[in-house]
């Protein structure tokens, strides 16, 4: 059986990463990343789209496109997310 990891298959399919098709899947996969991990704290805290939508002043259904589409989000509605709605601390990390 010829086993391939994640990353040869990327490459194989979208290119090595630096190139312009593979750059754009690995942004859309993190944007993905951060709504999963939004939902996840959202649940952890038991509180609902609904309620944290009220908490920052958005939509419910802002919020579900968030978790579900990794929606472009500007780092202010990140912070206002992720301060302001779950009671958390934000931290970016930055790789060159």
């Amino acid at each position: 059986m010829n086993v391939k990891t994640l990353d040869q298959i990327k490459d194989e399919y979208y290119g090595v990463v630096g190139t312009p098709e593979r750059d754009r899947l690995e942004r859309e996969l993190e944007a993905l990343r951060i709504g999963f991990k939004l939902k996840h704290a959202r649940e952890k805290t038991g509180m609902t789209q609904a309620e944290l939508a009220e908490r920052i002043d958005k939509k419910r259904a802002f919020i579900s496109k968030v978790e579900n589409d990794g929606v472009n989000l500007t780092l202010k509605t990140l912070l206002e997310i992720v301060e302001r709605g779950l009671g958390g601390k934000l931290r970016i990390e930055l790789q060159v």
